[in-house]
Formats: C-alpha cells, structure tokens, sequence
C-alpha cells in the first residue's frame, strides 16, 4: 500500500437605492413569487410548470400542487426540468425542491447550474403516495443575475412529479463534523479559517497535527504549545464564528504519541491534554508510517481510544489511515479486527483513498470500490447491519494532483464521492486541504495549492453540500 506522503507532511445614493427596492418589489410580487423561508430570509417560489421541460409532461392527475400543475418526468432517464433563476449576488444558497415519489424506490437526479452538475445522484426517497409531498433542498454556489438551474433524472424510471423550485432563504443544514476539512497552521500559507466559512459554509475543521515534543507530551508540531499561541487563537476565531474543531493527531512525519509514549494509560493521558484544552467534542488519529506499521503501537493506540471514551462521555472518535484501491489492506483489517475484538467502540473509520500508486484518473471511481472494501471489513468485525456500518465509515481524499506522478482527483470525482456520501449517508467526507484548495502562483510551493486550474475553494465547495 503506498501511504500517505509528502503532501501530509509537516515542514519548514439613497433614492436610488429606495427605486431599486420598489422594483424589487414589484418584481417578486409577480411570478415567479417572493416568500419567506427559513430565518426570514427572502425566498423565490419557481413552478416547474413554467420551466423549460425535455421529455415531462405537465399534468394535474395528484392533489396537492402548487400553482397551476406539476411535472411528471415520465419514466425516462435524462429526462428534465430547467428552470431560469435570479440571484441578487454571487455566493451560496439552497435550492429546494418540492416533490412526490410515489413509488417504494428512490428516483435520484443530477442537479446542475449553468451547465456543470454540482450535485450527483441526489436522493428523492419516496413519499407516502403521488398526493404526499416532500421537499429535497441542496446548497449551491449562483452567480449574480441570471442562472440556469436543472435537475435530470438518472434512473430508467425518470424522476419524481416536481411540483416547484424555492431558491434561497435557509440554506437548510449547514455542513456538520462530516464535513471537517484539513486545515495545517504550519505552512502552506493557510487561509484564515474564517473565510473560508464564509466562502464555504462549513462550520468544521480538522486542524492538523498534533505530535510528540520528544516525549509523551503532545504539542501542535511537537514544537508549538497547546495554548496561548496563534493555532489556540485561530481555533477560538472559528468557535466565535459558530464552528467548531476536530484536533488531529500524527499523520506521516515527525515524532508520534503512540511511539513515544510508552503504555496505552500514557498514551491516553497525551490525548486528554489535548481533550482538556480546547473541550474537544471529536479527535481524529491519523496514523501513519511507522506508528502504523506497529502491531504494539496499534494496540496501544486501541487501548488508550478506549481509555479517553470512557472518560469522556460523549466524545467522538476517527481513526484515518491509508487504503488500496479494494479497501484496507491485511495492516488496515487488522486494526479493524483487534479494535472489535478489543471492545472500541470506534465511530468513524476513515481511508485515505489516493496515492495509490497507479497514475490512475479515474480516481472517484476508485474511491467508491475502497469504501465498499472498507464497508465489508467494518461490518464483518462488528457485525453492524448495512446502514449502520455506513454510518461508522468515511473517506479523507486530495484535491488535484496527488504525491503520484499522474495521478489526479478532479472535481468530477468530488461529486461522485459526494453522490456516494449521499447515498448512503457515510460518516465522514472531507480531504487534504484547505491549504492546497486554490490554483497554483509563481513560487508557490506544491503543498500550498492543487495544482489544478480552479477557484479558491472549488473542491471544497463541492464536499460542502454534504449534510449526513
């Protein structure tokens, strides 16, 4: 298994303005309508049966619509309903659609705006029959002015009857703990983590890495201290905005905890430092290289995870480490199994599904196949039923260019992992990094961006739509 690598590794007028408002007004007082959603938000009310339709029909043949009918994508895949929506200016917001299913399986759609789809595969489950009507909102990023928003059915059986498209108001669940990005303080010109919750809507970060000073005492680096110092302040920023912070501890260089202290009760109490300084709700444990490769180290690991959840009630685990193509290899099956075996009640298994050492491009195809793999070994060991096993799992991808030579993890394979996420409401969706998040300048070092012609945040952007 080629592991985690370099990228992972730390190193050195008023009247004017009252005439625009009134044209506003007026504005939404037509179709399409004006309502409040949300936190009083101002929303927008489109009906499909004024959208622009490829193989639907328009009908009346169910109760309970809005407005003068609703769409019936009549069981054809590809088929669609378009609709031209306004935004007042750039920036995210939700799109949300009112539906009925009547059926007993689901009929996903792909959504896009202005030509790329931004979400895949989006579940529309059924509803209790043709007259009950649900809604299905996703977070998208309009442009100012005029957008072009459609949704296509992906299935042979086409998609739902759509009765209208809301656009705006609440954004409805903001990206939680799933979605908790890396983010490194230690270089890679790290962007101020409130921006980018701005730009993004995540809520939650993953700050990496805690590591062993020498000894068992952990430290931000193993050199910079726990508190009183920059990542302490940026951690109170984010918490001050409404977010919060996942600590994570090891990854692929520098001196780690679980070598350098000696017994799982030592190990245990390094953690609870941590735990202890910034009131920690979950903790992620990368581990990597040589911790990983320790059969001692990996139990001792096992152990002080039980220790630190019996002491904290409530507290959330991950624990993150590298796959192949198919899933853990025999070092990854075997912490699952001595973790069961052990009692851990561990709450997310998280893979690293990249640097596989293949050149390949087809990268979320490849990671959707280590899930599976990862699917079957977690729920082999705890004997955990198809849809709780999903919800103990996850994946940390890379955006853009790998530690691989030729391999390459486009935004198109960020919607199939999120598609995948959707489907089946996995644990953890995230990646490395937010540092690397951005194209690359003159001068600008590899870790420091994606290496990939994009937008700030691209990547992001697209894992951000993701709410459990």
């Amino acid at each position: 298994m080629h592991v985690l690598a370099p990228a992972r590794r730390p190193h050195p007028g008023v009247i004017l303005a009252a005439l625009c408002g009134l044209l506003l007004s007026l504005l939404f007082a037509v179709s399409p309508s004006s309502s409040a959603a949300g936190t009083g938000a101002a929303a927008t009310d489109y009906q499909a049966e004024n959208a622009t339709l490829s193989q639907g029909t328009v009908a009346t043949n169910h109760t309970g619509f809005t407005g003068s009918g609703f769409v019936d994508y009549t069981n054809v895949a590809g088929s669609y309903v378009e609709f031209t929506v306004d935004a007042a200016a750039s920036g995210q917001s939700a799109l949300t659609f009112r539906y009925a299913n009547g059926t007993t399986a689901d009929r996903p759609m792909n959504i896009s705006v202005n030509g790329t789809v931004v979400a895949s595969g989006v579940s529309f489950p059924p509803t209790a029959n043709w007259d009950t009507w649900a809604t299905k909102t996703v977070n998208v990023t309009l442009n100012a002015g005029s957008n072009k928003v459609r949704a296509t059915a992906t299935a042979a059986t086409g998609g739902p009857n759509l009765d209208r498209l809301t656009v705006g108001g609440s954004t409805g669940a903001a990206p939680g703990m799933a979605v908790a990005p890396y983010e490194y303080f230690g270089w890679g010109s790290p962007p101020n983590p409130t921006a980018v919750m701005s730009a993004t809507g995540v809520k939650w970060f993953t700050l990496a890495f805690v590591l062993s000073d020498g000894g068992c005492n952990p430290a931000w680096d193993g050199s910079r201290p726990l508190t009183g110092g920059d990542d302490q302040a940026k951690i109170n920023s984010i918490r001050s905005a409404g977010g919060d912070v996942i600590v994570s501890f090891g990854g692929w260089s520098g001196a780690k905890l679980g070598e350098k202290c000696s017994s799982a009760s030592a190990l245990a109490g390094a953690y609870q430092k941590v735990i202890n300084a910034y009131g920690l709700k979950v903790i992620d444990i990368d581990i990597e290289n040589t911790e990983w490769s320790s059969a001692t180290v990996r139990q001792r690991v096992v152990d002080a995870l039980k220790t630190v959840k019996a002491n904290n009630p409530g507290l959330k685990t991950i624990i993150t480490f590298g796959t192949t193509t198919s899933g853990p290899d025999s070092t990854g099956v075997d912490m699952i199994n001595r973790a069961a075996n052990s009692g851990l009640a561990n709450d997310i298994w998280c893979i690293m599904p990249f640097d596989f050492g293949g050149g390949t491009s087809n990268m979320g195809t490849l990671t959707t196949q280590a899930m599976e793999g990862l699917k079957a070994r977690v729920k082999s060991a705890y004997g955990y039923s198809d849809s709780v096993t999903y919800a103990h799992i996850g994946l940390s991808s890379m955006n853009g260019k790998t530690d691989d030579a030729g391999e390459l993890v486009r935004l198109a394979d960020f919607r199939t992992m999120l598609a995948y996420a959707q489907q089946h409401h996995i644990a953890r969706l995230t990646y490395w990094s937010v540092n690397r998040d951005r194209a690359c300048g003159s001068g600008t070092d590899a870790d420091s961006c994606s290496g990939v012609l994009q937008q700030p945040y691209d990547f992001l952007k697209v894992f951000a739509q993701y709410t459990g």
